[in-house]
């Protein structure tokens, strides 16, 4: 048989343990912490703010462009599908919501490609 109170118990005990490590530092020591070695990193590279590629914004731009042309047109597949299964509408919502997850996704890439990427 299965002791139902000895299990609870024994997770609250591991519970409490593991709330009992998590606790025997303060917030502040963490802080102070990190703060000290952003300034040891600092003073050993000569730099107090590391600097990112100059090409990062386009790359931000590139992945953007691809997760709208994935997700989007996938969403409204989804979406389509699941709307005629409830529906019974077999294929007409799947194809208007696939047409319009990808007018939607190549609206938001022409405005993506407005942006300068500097």
């Amino acid at each position: 048989m299965l002791n139902v109170a000895g299990t609870v118990g024994g997770f609250f005990h591991i519970w409490n343990a593991l709330t009992a490590l998590t606790q025997d530092r303060a917030p502040s020591d963490l802080d102070r912490r990190i703060a000290d070695a952003k300034a040891a990193e600092a003073a050993r590279t000569g730099s107090a703010v590391p600097k990112a590629p100059a090409d990062a914004k386009g790359y931000k731009q590139g992945s953007r462009v691809l997760m709208d042309l994935i997700g989007m047109p996938l969403g409204g597949g989804v979406l389509g599908y699941a709307l005629d299964s409830w529906l019974g509408t077999s294929p007409w919502l799947l194809l208007t919501m696939l047409a319009l997850s990808i007018a939607a996704a190549f609206r938001s890439i022409y405005k993506i490609s407005k942006e300068r990427a500097e």
